[in-house]
């Protein structure tokens, strides 16, 4: 009987001892498989996430392009009178200083332009400043402006060789006239040099049509 028992236990362990390498290789064998799937599945995200980047890149490429202003851009001036309500408009070619900006260049060139105005638009009545619209055919820019109305009287001085009419500030241009100094006699010259005071519109135009005729 113990001769038995102990055939049967040396069958039996070497049978298990089988079993255990048999389900050892089978791990061995399919865990690099596991691992390889896993690097597979890493790389497809890898790939995926590159080529997002590279598809956001190009979409910045062509965000940031833009159109740009060129020499044929029609440049639309619009002189809006608020006080009137009334707007003038006026098309002229493309200022050189703007040709090649994008939309973004040319706003902040509108901006500092509104910041800082020459002198002359300020003594028109200068307000503000605004693109309303922007495009490689043309662009609208709209000056807004409170222009000064006459008060009591004007001035008669001399800018360039030629009459000009100011307001009562004596400084504010109301009318540039065509006519030159030497189409005046020598005493209205000498009295232009220190401006001529003219308390009516009646008198104001009294005074030109005689010496323009």
């Amino acid at each position: 009987m113990k001769f038995v028992k102990s055939i049967g236990l040396f069958f039996v362990i070497p049978m298990i001892s089988l079993c255990l390498g048999v389900c050892l290789g089978y791990l061995l064998r399919t865990r690099p498989e596991l691992k390889t799937e896993e690097d597979q599945g890493q790389s497809l995200v890898n790939k995926s996430v590159i080529l997002d980047c590279a598809e956001a890149n190009d979409a910045k490429t062509v965000v940031s392009g833009g159109e740009t202003l060129c020499v044929e851009t029609e440049y639309v001036l619009e002189e809006m009178d608020s006080n009137r309500g009334t707007c003038v408009e006026t098309t002229w070619r493309l200022p050189e200083k703007y040709v090649g900006m994008n939309r973004e260049q040319f706003l902040e060139a509108i901006r500092l332009y509104e910041v800082s105005p020459p002198l002359s638009e300020l003594e028109r009545g200068f307000q503000s400043l605004e693109v309303r619209s922007f495009s490689r055919q043309k662009v609208v820019v709209r000056m807004n402006y409170s222009y000064l109305q006459p008060g009591e009287g004007y001035y008669l001085a001399v800018y360039d060789n030629k009459v000009v009419v100011l307001l009562d500030d004596c400084k504010t241009v109301y009318i540039e006239t065509q006519l030159t100094m030497d189409q005046l006699p020598q005493e209205v010259q000498e009295r232009l040099i220190r401006t001529i005071r003219v308390d009516t519109e009646q008198e104001l135009y009294d005074f030109l049509e005689t010496y323009s005729s």
